[in-house]
């Protein structure tokens, strides 16, 4: 029976899963499928292409049904609730984040920028800072996740840390983690409070005495 593509980029998500980005080739892929490899290039020419089509699954598991933000919504509200909504997307796939990234020809990933630069440019903003607030934050988030789901330090790696003479080295980095987290933020806060500053930013730049 011949291999449906969906079927090879289901599999394709699976492994992914399973051995991160680096452990996804054509030759991995192939083995599970019951295939000889070249049955694959029917559908893939490469792995960038696969790796592609594997970002447009992990995308649509939540902007199948993307809508421009809505008359009175606030365009700051919008975006960031789209981006919240874009790394749970990236986050429900080991590397997903690597792989949404690095898929320069994604057609739902223009989607997104397509319709937030809208967004934006029907709240009264102009073309050119509407697509740079996009862009800052849509890379933003890309980069937030991806340091997100890089592997931790191994154990033995930790051990050999010295943290007490990185505290004395770095005394305000380490009291700025430690004020943060200790009031109970967490990660999710984290992330949204950047986009805060990246929105907030364009606040005080058109609203110098505010």
């Amino acid at each position: 029976m011949a291999l449906r593509k969906e079927q090879i980029i289901e599999e394709a998500l699976q492994l992914l899963n399973e051995s991160g980005l680096e452990g996804v080739t054509l030759r991995k892929l192939a083995k599970r499928l019951g295939v000889q490899a070249p049955a694959l290039y029917w559908h893939f020419n490469n792995k960038a292409a696969l790796v592609n089509e594997m970002a447009e699954a992990i995308l649509q598991t939540e902007f199948a049904d993307l809508q421009p933000r809505g008359d009175g919504e606030p365009w700051q509200d919008w975006l960031i609730r789209t981006l919240n909504r874009l790394r749970k997307a990236m986050l429900s796939y080991t590397d997903g984040g690597r792989v949404v990234a690095g898929a320069h020809l994604s057609l739902t990933m223009a989607k997104i920028s397509e319709v937030a630069i809208q967004s934006l440019h029907s709240a009264g903003i102009s073309l050119r800072e509407a697509r740079l607030i996009v862009l800052a934050a849509t890379h933003y988030t890309f980069g937030y996740v991806i340091e997100e789901q890089t592997t931790l330090p191994s154990p033995e790696e930790i051990k050999d840390f010295d943290f007490e003479q990185f505290k004395k080295e770095h005394p305000l980095m380490v009291q700025s983690i430690e004020e943060y987290f200790s009031s109970g933020r967490t990660v999710d806060d984290l992330f949204n409070d950047g986009l805060k500053m990246i929105v907030g930013v364009y606040i005080q730049h058109k609203n110098p005495c505010q």
